[in-house]
Parts: C-alpha cells; sequence; structure tokens
C-alpha cells in the first residue's frame, strides 16, 4: 500500500456492488453480472482541510457516479479491462495523485467465494 505523505488524506470506496456484463461464456456475454469494486485513492487535501469547502475537496461522490455509469454501460470480456477502465476513470480526476482499484467477480470459480484483480495508477509529480 502507497504510504501517506504530510498533507494527503486517503479515501476509500469499499464494496461497491454494480451489475455489468463480464465474461467470455455465451451465459456471461447475455446475462448480467454482480462485481465488487473497491478503490483506494491518495490526493493533497491541505487545502480542503484548511478550508472546510467541498470545493477545495476531492469529490469522491461524483467519482462514484462515474464509476457506476462506465461499468453499469458497457460490456466487458476480460476482468483486466474492467480494472483498467475504472482505474482510467478515477485517474482521469486531476486531484487524484494515486489509486489502487480492485474488482471481484463472486462466485467466477467453483468452490471460491470470488476472484480479483486489482491495478494501481499514479500520477507523474
Amino acid at each position: 500500500m502507497q504510504m501517506l505523505e504530510p498533507g494527503q488524506a486517503r479515501i476509500r470506496i469499499k464494496d461497491l456492488r454494480l451489475r455489468t456484463y463480464i465474461g467470455i461464456n455465451d451465459d456471461e456475454i447475455r446475462n448480467k453480472q454482480d462485481i465488487l469494486i473497491n478503490v483506494l485513492i491518495l490526493y493533497p487535501a491541505c487545502r480542503a482541510v484548511d478550508s472546510n469547502l467541498i470545493d477545495d475537496a476531492l469529490n469522491y461522490r461524483s467519482i462514484t457516479k462515474a464509476v457506476i455509469e462506465l461499468v453499469e454501460s458497457n460490456r466487458f470480456a476480460l476482468l483486466e479491462r474492467l480494472t483498467q477502465d475504472v482505474l482510467d476513470c478515477v485517474m482521469g480526476f486531476a486531484q487524484v495523485s494515486y489509486a489502487e482499484v480492485e474488482v471481484d467477480k463472486p462466485h467466477a470459480l467453483r468452490f471460491s467465494e470470488s476472484v480479483s484483480i486489482t491495478l494501481a495508477g499514479q500520477r507523474d509529480a
């Protein structure tokens, strides 16, 4: 996990449960499935801390709405592609300096609760 530097904030969006088309089998192509998304975001929060104004903070509600729109309005063959697209969406917010996205596909394997993939991105300083 990325270390916090002074003035940085860590935001976690936990267990965002959405439905989308994910997979390559006929049944997966025809039917939406549940997925679970967890996002970790680091951003410089000094201005927000000082001002106590939403305009100076990273609006995690806006990020969540963008992720929901992306996931629910698209189709994905691979969990890797879905995870990268969500990461790209999160990194599209200029205040984000670092992000990790984990996407779980429940019951993807027999005898397993889920399969997940995690990808990370970092903005160049």
